[in-house]
Protein backbone atom coordinates (compact mmCIF):
# COMPACT_ATOMS: atom_id res chain seq x y z
CA UNK A 1 0.00 0.00 0.00
CA UNK A 2 1.42 3.38 -0.97
CA UNK A 3 1.35 6.48 1.18
CA UNK A 4 -1.57 8.67 0.17
CA UNK A 5 -0.85 12.38 0.01
CA UNK A 6 -1.85 14.90 -2.64
CA UNK A 7 -1.25 18.54 -3.46
CA UNK A 8 -4.33 20.60 -4.35
CA UNK A 9 -4.92 24.28 -5.00
CA UNK A 10 -8.05 26.36 -4.60
CA UNK A 11 -9.55 27.78 -7.79
CA UNK A 12 -8.69 31.33 -8.73
CA UNK A 13 -11.58 33.84 -8.70
CA UNK A 14 -10.51 34.43 -12.32
CA UNK A 15 -11.09 30.77 -13.24
CA UNK A 16 -13.57 31.68 -15.98
CA UNK A 17 -10.69 33.39 -17.84
CA UNK A 18 -8.77 30.11 -18.10
CA UNK A 19 -7.21 29.15 -21.41
CA UNK A 20 -9.15 27.04 -23.90
CA UNK A 21 -7.38 25.54 -26.91
CA UNK A 22 -9.28 22.66 -28.51
CA UNK A 23 -12.86 23.49 -27.49
CA UNK A 24 -15.10 26.51 -27.79
CA UNK A 25 -15.31 28.73 -24.73
CA UNK A 26 -18.48 28.50 -22.68
CA UNK A 27 -19.46 30.34 -19.48
CA UNK A 28 -17.94 28.99 -16.27
CA UNK A 29 -19.84 29.27 -13.00
CA UNK A 30 -17.01 30.07 -10.59
CA UNK A 31 -19.10 29.53 -7.46
CA UNK A 32 -20.20 26.11 -8.68
CA UNK A 33 -16.62 25.33 -9.67
CA UNK A 34 -15.49 26.01 -6.10
CA UNK A 35 -18.18 23.69 -4.75
CA UNK A 36 -17.07 21.02 -7.22
CA UNK A 37 -13.45 21.48 -6.15
CA UNK A 38 -14.51 20.94 -2.54
CA UNK A 39 -16.30 17.76 -3.62
CA UNK A 40 -13.17 16.58 -5.42
CA UNK A 41 -10.99 17.16 -2.35
CA UNK A 42 -13.59 15.45 -0.16
CA UNK A 43 -13.48 12.39 -2.44
CA UNK A 44 -9.70 12.20 -1.99
CA UNK A 45 -10.03 12.56 1.78
CA UNK A 46 -12.80 9.96 2.02
CA UNK A 47 -10.57 7.52 0.16
CA UNK A 48 -7.86 7.99 2.79
CA UNK A 49 -5.74 10.64 1.10
CA UNK A 50 -4.22 13.54 3.03
CA UNK A 51 -4.44 16.73 1.00
CA UNK A 52 -1.94 19.59 1.24
CA UNK A 53 -2.92 22.97 -0.17
CA UNK A 54 -0.51 24.82 -2.39
CA UNK A 55 -0.67 28.56 -1.71
CA UNK A 56 -3.40 30.10 -3.91
CA UNK A 57 -2.53 32.01 -7.07
CA UNK A 58 -5.55 34.28 -7.49
CA UNK A 59 -4.09 36.13 -10.47
CA UNK A 60 -3.52 32.87 -12.40
CA UNK A 61 -6.84 31.67 -13.85
CA UNK A 62 -5.64 28.10 -14.53
CA UNK A 63 -3.80 27.57 -11.25
CA UNK A 64 -6.32 25.05 -9.90
CA UNK A 65 -4.87 22.61 -12.45
CA UNK A 66 -1.92 22.03 -10.15
CA UNK A 67 -0.77 18.79 -11.81
CA UNK A 68 0.74 20.87 -14.61
CA UNK A 69 3.34 22.38 -12.28
CA UNK A 70 5.47 19.26 -11.84
CA UNK A 71 6.26 15.62 -12.56
CA UNK A 72 6.85 13.47 -9.50
CA UNK A 73 8.86 10.27 -9.91
CA UNK A 74 10.03 8.31 -6.86
CA UNK A 75 11.66 10.91 -4.57
CA UNK A 76 12.18 13.55 -7.28
CA UNK A 77 9.85 16.40 -8.25
CA UNK A 78 10.71 17.89 -11.63
CA UNK A 79 9.24 21.39 -11.65
CA UNK A 80 7.73 22.18 -15.02
CA UNK A 81 8.15 25.13 -17.32
CA UNK A 82 4.59 25.52 -18.64
CA UNK A 83 4.10 25.96 -22.35
CA UNK A 84 1.67 28.82 -21.75
CA UNK A 85 3.67 31.81 -20.48
CA UNK A 86 0.74 33.01 -18.38
CA UNK A 87 0.97 29.81 -16.32
CA UNK A 88 4.65 30.01 -15.41
CA UNK A 89 4.07 31.98 -12.17
CA UNK A 90 2.11 28.97 -10.87
CA UNK A 91 5.20 26.84 -10.28
CA UNK A 92 6.99 28.70 -7.46
CA UNK A 93 4.50 27.97 -4.68
CA UNK A 94 3.97 24.44 -6.00
CA UNK A 95 7.71 23.83 -5.73
CA UNK A 96 7.68 25.06 -2.13
CA UNK A 97 4.80 22.74 -1.31
CA UNK A 98 6.39 19.61 -2.74
CA UNK A 99 9.77 20.47 -1.22
CA UNK A 100 8.02 20.63 2.17
CA UNK A 101 6.98 17.01 1.62
CA UNK A 102 10.62 15.95 1.41
CA UNK A 103 11.14 15.66 -2.33
CA UNK A 104 14.33 16.40 -4.20
CA UNK A 105 13.86 19.13 -6.79
CA UNK A 106 14.89 19.49 -10.43
CA UNK A 107 13.68 21.92 -13.08
CA UNK A 108 12.79 22.10 -16.75
CA UNK A 109 14.85 25.00 -18.06
CA UNK A 110 14.53 27.37 -21.04
CA UNK A 111 14.11 26.65 -23.97
CA UNK A 112 12.33 23.53 -22.78
CA UNK A 113 8.63 23.59 -22.02
CA UNK A 114 6.70 20.87 -20.25
CA UNK A 115 3.30 20.61 -18.55
CA UNK A 116 2.77 17.91 -15.95
CA UNK A 117 -0.53 16.97 -17.58
CA UNK A 118 1.42 15.76 -20.61
CA UNK A 119 3.12 13.03 -18.58
CA UNK A 120 1.62 9.56 -18.07
CA UNK A 121 3.51 7.13 -15.85
CA UNK A 122 3.06 3.44 -15.25
CA UNK A 123 5.66 1.15 -13.79
CA UNK A 124 8.99 2.30 -15.15
CA UNK A 125 7.59 3.81 -18.35
CA UNK A 126 6.92 7.54 -18.76
CA UNK A 127 5.01 8.70 -21.84
CA UNK A 128 5.15 12.40 -22.67
CA UNK A 129 2.85 14.20 -25.12
CA UNK A 130 4.67 16.46 -27.57
CA UNK A 131 3.10 19.13 -29.72
CA UNK A 132 0.99 21.35 -27.52
CA UNK A 133 2.33 22.71 -24.25
CA UNK A 134 5.38 20.41 -24.17
CA UNK A 135 8.24 20.57 -26.66
CA UNK A 136 11.04 18.17 -27.64
CA UNK A 137 13.59 19.98 -25.46
CA UNK A 138 11.31 19.61 -22.44
CA UNK A 139 11.07 15.87 -23.05
CA UNK A 140 14.84 15.58 -23.40
CA UNK A 141 15.38 17.37 -20.10
CA UNK A 142 12.81 15.17 -18.36
CA UNK A 143 14.54 12.11 -19.82
CA UNK A 144 17.87 13.31 -18.45
CA UNK A 145 16.34 13.64 -14.98
CA UNK A 146 14.45 10.33 -14.94
CA UNK A 147 16.52 7.83 -16.91
CA UNK A 148 19.23 7.65 -14.20
CA UNK A 149 16.38 6.54 -11.89
CA UNK A 150 15.52 3.64 -14.21
CA UNK A 151 12.64 5.22 -16.13
CA UNK A 152 12.10 4.84 -19.86
CA UNK A 153 10.83 8.14 -21.28
CA UNK A 154 8.86 7.90 -24.55
CA UNK A 155 7.65 10.87 -26.58
CA UNK A 156 4.09 10.59 -27.92
CA UNK A 157 2.56 12.77 -30.69
CA UNK A 158 -0.22 15.06 -29.46
CA UNK A 159 -2.36 17.25 -31.70
CA UNK A 160 -6.01 16.65 -30.78
CA UNK A 161 -6.19 17.53 -27.07
CA UNK A 162 -4.59 19.94 -24.63
CA UNK A 163 -2.55 17.36 -22.68
CA UNK A 164 -1.70 13.69 -23.07
CA UNK A 165 -3.70 12.86 -19.94
CA UNK A 166 -6.68 14.59 -21.52
CA UNK A 167 -6.61 11.67 -23.98
CA UNK A 168 -5.34 8.64 -22.04
CA UNK A 169 -4.71 7.40 -18.51
CA UNK A 170 -3.59 4.06 -17.10
CA UNK A 171 -5.43 1.48 -15.04
CA UNK A 172 -3.61 -0.36 -12.24
CA UNK A 173 -2.85 -3.37 -14.46
CA UNK A 174 -1.16 -1.21 -17.10
CA UNK A 175 -4.10 -1.00 -19.47
CA UNK A 176 -4.19 2.45 -21.08
CA UNK A 177 -7.72 3.73 -21.64
CA UNK A 178 -8.56 6.42 -24.15
CA UNK A 179 -11.22 7.94 -26.37
CA UNK A 180 -10.01 7.04 -29.89
CA UNK A 181 -11.04 10.25 -31.73
CA UNK A 182 -8.68 12.19 -29.45
CA UNK A 183 -5.71 9.78 -29.45
CA UNK A 184 -3.14 10.47 -32.15
CA UNK A 185 -1.57 7.00 -32.12
CA UNK A 186 -3.19 4.24 -30.03
CA UNK A 187 -0.51 1.93 -31.41
CA UNK A 188 1.94 3.44 -28.92
CA UNK A 189 0.36 1.12 -26.35
CA UNK A 190 -0.43 -1.79 -28.65
CA UNK A 191 -2.64 -4.44 -27.08
CA UNK A 192 -2.61 -2.52 -23.80
CA UNK A 193 -4.85 0.19 -25.29
CA UNK A 194 -8.54 -0.02 -24.37
CA UNK A 195 -11.00 2.24 -26.17
CA UNK A 196 -13.82 3.92 -24.27
CA UNK A 197 -16.97 5.45 -25.76
CA UNK A 198 -17.05 8.68 -23.71
CA UNK A 199 -14.38 11.37 -23.80
CA UNK A 200 -14.35 11.93 -19.99
CA UNK A 201 -14.12 8.16 -19.55
CA UNK A 202 -10.47 8.26 -20.56
CA UNK A 203 -9.55 10.07 -17.32
CA UNK A 204 -9.08 8.07 -14.12
CA UNK A 205 -7.18 8.70 -10.90
CA UNK A 206 -5.95 5.66 -9.00
CA UNK A 207 -7.06 6.08 -5.38
CA UNK A 208 -6.18 2.54 -4.25
CA UNK A 209 -5.30 -0.78 -5.86
CA UNK A 210 -8.90 -1.30 -7.01
CA UNK A 211 -10.44 2.14 -6.47
CA UNK A 212 -10.74 4.72 -9.26
CA UNK A 213 -11.86 8.35 -9.28
CA UNK A 214 -13.71 9.51 -12.41
CA UNK A 215 -15.91 12.29 -13.72
CA UNK A 216 -19.64 11.71 -13.31
CA UNK A 217 -20.04 12.66 -16.98
CA UNK A 218 -18.80 9.21 -18.09
CA UNK A 219 -21.42 6.82 -16.65
CA UNK A 220 -20.99 4.13 -19.31
CA UNK A 221 -17.26 3.92 -18.72
CA UNK A 222 -17.77 3.83 -14.98
CA UNK A 223 -20.10 0.85 -15.37
CA UNK A 224 -17.62 -0.88 -17.66
CA UNK A 225 -14.87 -0.49 -15.09
CA UNK A 226 -17.13 -1.69 -12.28
CA UNK A 227 -17.91 -4.76 -14.36
CA UNK A 228 -14.17 -5.31 -14.67
CA UNK A 229 -13.91 -5.47 -10.88
CA UNK A 230 -12.97 -1.92 -9.95
CA UNK A 231 -14.66 0.24 -7.38
CA UNK A 232 -15.42 3.63 -8.91
CA UNK A 233 -16.01 6.99 -7.22
CA UNK A 234 -17.43 9.74 -9.42
CA UNK A 235 -17.34 13.51 -8.97
CA UNK A 236 -19.00 16.34 -10.87
CA UNK A 237 -16.33 18.55 -12.47
CA UNK A 238 -18.44 20.05 -15.25
CA UNK A 239 -17.04 23.58 -14.83
CA UNK A 240 -13.47 22.34 -15.18
CA UNK A 241 -14.36 20.28 -18.24
CA UNK A 242 -15.40 23.56 -19.88
CA UNK A 243 -11.71 24.52 -19.55
CA UNK A 244 -10.35 21.20 -20.86
CA UNK A 245 -9.74 20.02 -17.30
CA UNK A 246 -10.23 16.52 -15.92
CA UNK A 247 -9.88 14.59 -12.65
CA UNK A 248 -6.14 14.05 -13.05
CA UNK A 249 -5.12 17.70 -13.36
CA UNK A 250 -6.78 18.91 -10.13
CA UNK A 251 -4.14 17.28 -7.89
CA UNK A 252 -0.58 16.02 -7.69
CA UNK A 253 -0.60 12.57 -6.16
CA UNK A 254 2.40 11.82 -3.92
CA UNK A 255 2.69 8.07 -3.56
CA UNK A 256 5.27 7.04 -0.99
CA UNK A 257 6.55 10.40 0.20
CA UNK A 258 10.28 10.53 1.00
CA UNK A 259 9.36 11.90 4.43
CA UNK A 260 7.31 8.78 5.30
Amino acid sequence: MFSRHALVRTPSPRLAEGITTHIERSPVDVELAYQQWQGYVAALNEAGWVTHQVDPAPDCPDSVFVEDTMVVYDDLAVISRPGAKSRRPETEAAEEAVRAQGYRIAHIEKPGTLDGGDVLKHGGTVWVGIGGRTNEEGVEQLRAHLEPMGAEVIGVPLTKVLHLKSAVTALPDGTVIGYPPLVDDPGVWGEKFLAVTEEPGSHVVLLADDLLLMSSSAPLTAEMLRAAGYRVVTVDISEYEKLEGCVTCLSVRLRGRPSD
